[in-house]
């Protein structure tokens, strides 16, 4: 139960931290590109990399520690239904190209960023 509950937490907070970056780019970049979405899932892809590599080759900690950071604020913060909406919406658009470009670049570039995270995470 208490894994349970940190990964609610985590969830939540991840979740909240998503909106507030979310409303941030918004103001900041102008673009019709969903490039919040993109940097809050590349960004999301190199924190849980480096996480996952600092919990199982580095430090000695809690299951429910990496419970709460790697399922629930990591899980939280990504967003792979945002991210297929928004391809949904692009198709729909006719924006095939677009589309497509935002799914090969998201894949790639999400697991280099995985990799590269548990690179830095091996440097420690």
């Amino acid at each position: 139960m208490l894994n349970i509950t940190a990964v609610f937490f985590g969830g939540g907070i991840g979740a909240v931290l998503r909106f507030l970056t979310g409303l941030i780019l918004v103001h900041k970049i102008r673009t019709n590109l969903p490039v919040a979405t993109f940097l809050v899932n590349i960004t999301g892809c190199l924190l849980i990399g480096f996480l996952y590599v600092l919990f199982t080759e580095k430090l000695e900690i809690s299951p429910i520690v990496r419970y709460a950071l790697i399922a629930g604020l990591c899980g939280g913060f990504t967003t792979f239904s945002t991210f297929s909406l928004e391809i949904f919406e692009m198709i729909q658009h006719n924006q095939y190209l677009t589309a497509l470009l935002y799914i090969v670049a998201s894949i790639v570039i999400g697991l280099l960023s995985v990799y590269l995270g548990g690179y830095f995470a091996k440097l420690l």
